[in-house]
């Protein structure tokens, strides 16, 4: 889950700016999947990095499924996959309404 109105009184509600920085945030996720595998050595920064602008989108789930991770280790990746994809999916979802 991702709140948007988060973003949208962050932002003034400024809609090119909104969607400057989601499409941003997709991109990103895009790269980001390839490091969240057990065994990665790079596991640790890129959700701590995730868990930073996740925040900063609202996206709060997936920020907080990162904090579990840094704390609990790898077992936690696949928590930060789904978190993942729900976000980009409800992000996905708020870009096609407009």
């Amino acid at each position: 889950m991702v709140d948007f109105s988060y973003l949208e009184g962050f932002t003034a509600g400024d809609r090119q700016v909104i969607s400057e920085v989601l499409a941003l945030f997709l991109g990103q996720a895009e790269g980001w999947v390839v490091s969240l595998r057990a065994g990665d050595p790079g596991w640790r920064d890129v959700v701590h990095t995730i868990k930073g602008a996740s925040r900063g989108i609202g996206a709060n789930a997936l920020a907080d499924a990162c904090a579990r991770a840094e704390a609990d280790g790898e077992g936690g990746l696949p928590a930060v996959r789904e978190a993942l994809g729900a976000a980009t999916a409800a992000i996905a979802a708020y870009q096609a309404r407009g």
